[in-house]
């Protein structure tokens, strides 16, 4: 995996703080993320209030501009017009929520490179307007837009420069949660096992039988009539 470039930084500290969490023992009580620092979010504010200011004086030049009086062909008008209306589309629906998100998550990584990326988009094409407005609009068009220019690269600027920040604090907390997790495995390692003791010290109980009970010589009724021992014969004389 690249890591060289802002965006495999990203990548690889997110990976790898998932892999470091997937080894690390699981703990009876659940984790809960450490609150940003005041002053990165102090920081974070400003950057984003000059952020909203700038957006908001690029869309104010962008109204004024009059790319139908220009001295151009009809095609680089028209492909004028469209980056103007896509830009104001940008600074007008887009990049309030990309603020907001990173206000509620101010050491999100994923957050700050989506900004950051936008950004970079919108240097991009504001740069061919303010390259379209000196080659054929007003010299008022020129400066006002070059002036929005130069505040949304230093806002791109500084927002690479904390990126690459908050990526060094998660390669910490990376190598933190590595620690931690060598160490739970070691523990584990060196832990005895457990026995399980059988206690047989106490006598086996014998299993006394009960005797047959005995048969009754009495007849089965009582009050039953006997039959007699026969008679014996008289004697003769």
């Amino acid at each position: 995996m690249n890591c060289r470039s802002i965006p495999g930084v990203c990548a690889c500290v997110a990976w790898l703080l998932a892999a470091a969490a997937a080894q690390t023992a699981p703990s009876s009580q659940p984790e809960v993320a450490a609150p940003a620092s005041y002053a990165s979010v102090s920081q974070l504010n400003t950057m984003l209030t000059q952020l909203e200011q700038a957006s908001q004086a690029a869309q104010l030049d962008l109204a004024k501009m009059r790319i139908e009086r220009w001295k151009a062909d009809g095609g680089s008008k028209r492909q004028a017009q469209q980056n103007v209306e896509s830009i104001e589309r940008n600074l007008q629906e887009a990049l309030p929520g990309m603020i907001a998100e990173l206000r509620s998550s101010p050491e999100s990584l994923p957050s700050s490179f989506k900004l950051y990326r936008n950004l970079d988009a919108l240097y991009d094409v504001f740069g061919a307007v303010v390259e379209s407005a000196g080659a054929w609009g007003s010299k008022d068009e020129f400066q006002s837009l070059e002036s929005d220019l130069g505040a949304l690269e230093k806002s791109r600027h500084g927002f690479a420069d904390r990126m690459e920040s908050l990526a060094s604090a998660k390669e910490m907390e990376l190598a933190r949660l590595r620690s931690e997790a060598r160490s739970a495995q070691a523990a584990a390692s060196a832990a005895p096992p457990k026995k399980v003791i059988v206690d047989d010290t106490e006598p086996v109980k014998k299993v006394v039988k009960k005797k047959p009970a005995a048969k009754s010589t009495k007849p089965a009724i009582s009050g039953a009539a006997t039959t007699p021992p026969p008679t014996p014969p008289p004697k003769s004389q």
